[in-house]
Order: structure tokens, then C-alpha cells, then sequence
């Protein structure tokens, strides 16, 4: 009888022959020949490289869907299941959380949101630099040689003129107190609100007496809760240098920090205000420069005041009370558009020029003096003739 195939013996042949290592495909005289089978080559699959640029604004989209979401999903989802129904009001900030630590460090406030303030944007200044010539020796030789004269006072002197763009320069990027004149800013600034659409010369302010405070100005003295328009507080600001008017206009525009966030925007950083009027410390300083390029953006630069808001100003400043400064040392038929200031220890006065003959010139001086001295009102009143018989000759 045949034998089965179950019964032959396949020497060395068990489970191998289910493995794939080995193929089983030639029988002879009950052997197995195995012949090994080729190994299998790995296809190597090509890995994309990740665009970073392209991973990080994915990144951004979602991350601002996220901010997006996350205010309606916890007041519509979250707050429903979570929190009982008699306190349906409450809401998540999510920018107080991100930056908790804003409330007591921010110096600033826009928009209804305390935020930081950065230093001022050379480059995208909204106030153009003077275009300064050259120096101009004789009259800043004529300049020294009074100081010389008047040791205890320390000035700052800038002049510009018109014509020829030549200047003169003396400690005019020092940093002064500036008494009054820190006014010039906030009227400039209140102007720029009126043309963006954020006020009106006609809207009112009560007087009350958290704004009103001693000094100059005769606001201090009237009825409390009376209404003033923006116009009358703009004019006596300038005019009789009123500080209950200043701060009235300060708050109206978002307080010193709103103020000085404008300053920073129109390229200035070193102009600031840091206490409310009166500033009997001094804290409220400038350069007699940046305080010259605040006069030169007025009546040069077209782009950053309106004709009407110009000529406004120039109204303001053409009646301003206190002429014995600067104005005193000016020939008989000159205009003086400008503004002073004094507390004591410093004195000072800046504005734009206009000589019977047509030529103007910008010119500021402040000067530090010991406290109420005269010897400063003298100084200002020599040096603003000697820059004036210059510019006419």
C-alpha cells in the first residue's frame, strides 16, 4: 500500500514552512529543497519639510479664533452650566487675565483701557523736525556774552528763522521746567481732538472743585458747578494762563497720560506731563527745542493742524496777558503769538515772531533763576532785543 504523504519524513522541515523566510517548492525522493527568499526592499518615504512660515500663521489664526471663542463659549456654555441662573451678569475678561498685572503698572489709558505707554516714534513722528541751516555765530556770540553777565541765571535758547533756516542754539535740548508753557501741548492736543471728531469747542464742562486750584487765572474765584464752554477754557488757558481751565481741558482729554500718549505719538520724548497745574515743583518739563518744534508744526507743517484749528490758535496766542518777557524786547508794530510761564525758580517765554518789516522767527527762552529773582525778567527782556535788532538789521 502507498504511503501517505503524512507519512514520509521531511528531515529539518516543521513550522518553517508558513514562515516567509524560507520557499518549499521542490519535492524529490521525500526531500524538501528550501531556497531562501530575496530580502524585501524598504521604500523610503519622503518626508515634507514644515514651511515655518506657514506653521506660525496656523498657529496665529487659531490662536486668535481661540480669543475669539473663548469670551462666547464662557458666558453662553460655560456660565450656564456652571453658574447659577441670579448671576447671569457676570463675564470674563480675557485681557485682564492674560495681564493681571496692567491695573497697577499701566501709565496710560485709551479707549476705556489701561495700557503702556511707549517711548516716542521717531520715525513715524506726526510732527516734522526744524529744518535747520546753519548756526548763525554773531548773534549766538551777542547771546554768551549777556549770559556772562547774568551768572545766576541758567538759560536755554533756541531761535529759528524763516527766511534763512539758521538758528541758534544754547542748552536747547537740556531739559527745562517749563512752568506754563506745558499749556502750548494740551491746546495743540485739544485741537487734534476736535478734528478727529472726539469734541466740540462747544462742549461744556462744569466747574467743580476737584479741578479748581490756585495760581493764575481768575476761574478759581467763580461759582462752582458754573458750565464752561471748550472754546472759553481753551482761550483763558492761553490768554490769562489759567490753571482751573488747564485742568478742566487736561481731564476733558484723558488726563496726563492721554495727553502725553499724543506727545509720544507726535515724535517728542522729553516733553511730559506729570502733575496737574499748578506745578510749583517743576516736574512738567520740555526742551526749548521740542517747544520750538511745537511752534514750527503749527504755522509750517500743513498736514498736522487744519487752517481753522491754526488760525483758532494763533487768536489765542495773539492776546496772551503777561507782554513783559519776550514781547517787551520787540520793536514797536511786532506780533507775538506765544505763550510764558513762571514758577518761581524758572521763567520763560516762546512763540513765533512777526517784525514790522514781514520777517519772523521762532524764539524760546527759558532760564533758570534763583526764586523770583528779577535778574531772569531782565535777562529775557535783553536777550529777546538782541535776537530782534539781529533779525531786522
Amino acid at each position: 500500500m502507498p504511503k501517505l504523504a503524512r507519512d514520509y519524513n521531511y528531515s529539518g522541515y516543521n513550522n518553517s514552512y508558513a514562515s516567509n523566510t524560507f520557499r518549499d517548492d521542490t519535492y524529490a525522493a521525500g526531500k524538501v529543497y528550501r531556497y531562501p527568499l530575496p530580502k524585501q526592499q524598504k521604500v523610503k518615504v519622503k518626508k515634507r519639510k514644515r514651511n515655518p512660515i506657514r506653521f506660525l500663521f496656523s498657529c496665529l489664526v487659531l490662536f486668535g479664533i481661540f480669543l475669539s471663542f473663548m469670551p462666547y463659549s464662557f458666558n453662553k456654555i460655560t456660565k450656564s452650566v456652571f453658574v447659577p441662573v441670579p448671576h447671569k451678569n457676570i463675564s470674563v475678561d480675557l485681557y485682564q487675565a492674560a495681564f493681571p498685572s496692567t491695573n497697577y503698572l499701566s501709565n496710560n489709558w485709551y479707549m476705556g483701557r489701561r495700557k503702556f505707554s511707549f517711548a516716542a516714534d521717531e520715525k513715524n513722528a506726526q510732527m516734522l523736525p526744524i529744518k535747520e541751516g546753519v548756526e548763525m555765530p554773531s548773534l549766538q556770540g551777542n547771546l554768551l556774552r549777556l549770559m556772562e553777565q547774568y551768572p545766576m541765571v541758567k538759560p536755554a535758547i533756541y531761535v529759528w528763522d524763516y527766511e534763512t533756516q539758521n538758528y541758534v542754539d544754547i542748552n536747547a535740548s537740556e531739559v527745562f521746567p517749563v512752568a506754563s508753557i506745558i499749556k502750548v501741548p494740551v491746546l495743540i492736543n485739544l485741537f487734534k481732538s476736535i478734528e478727529n471728531g472726539e469734541i466740540t469747542l462747544d462742549d461744556t464742562i462744569p466747574l467743580t472743585e476737584y479741578y479748581r486750584t490756585e495760581g493764575s487765572g481768575n476761574l478759581q474765584y467763580k461759582a462752582a458747578n458754573t458750565l464752561y464752554n471748550i472754546d472759553k477754557l481753551a482761550q483763558i488757558m492761553i490768554t490769562e494762563s489759567d490753571n482751573s481751565a488747564t485742568n478742566m481741558l487736561i481731564a476733558k482729554l484723558g488726563g496726563m497720560n492721554g495727553v502725553n500718549q499724543f506727545v509720544r505719538d507726535w515724535g517728542l520724548k522729553n516733553t511730559e506731563i506729570q502733575t496737574w497745574l499748578p506745578d510749583m515743583k517743576g516736574t512738567n518739563h520740555s526742551t526749548a527745542k521740542e517747544i520750538a518744534q511745537m511752534f514750527y508744526n503749527i504755522d509750517v507743517n500743513e498736514k498736522f493742524l487744519t487752517d481753522a484749528s491754526r488760525n483758532k490758535i494763533y487768536d489765542y496766542m495773539s492776546h496772551v496777558h503777561n507782554d513783559r518777557l519776550i514781547q517787551a524786547g520787540l520793536g514797536k508794530g511786532s506780533t507775538f503769538y506765544h505763550k510764558t510761564g513762571d514758577i518761581g525758580k524758572m521763567l520763560g517765554d516762546a512763540g513765533i515772531v512777526v517784525t514790522p518789516t514781514g520777517s519772523r522767527y521762532i524764539v524760546v527762552i527759558l532760564a533758570h533763576r534763583p526764586h523770583n529773582a528779577p535778574q531772569g525778567k531782565e535777562f529775557i527782556v535783553k536777550a529777546s532785543e538782541i535776537i530782534y535788532n539781529y533779525m531786522v538789521r
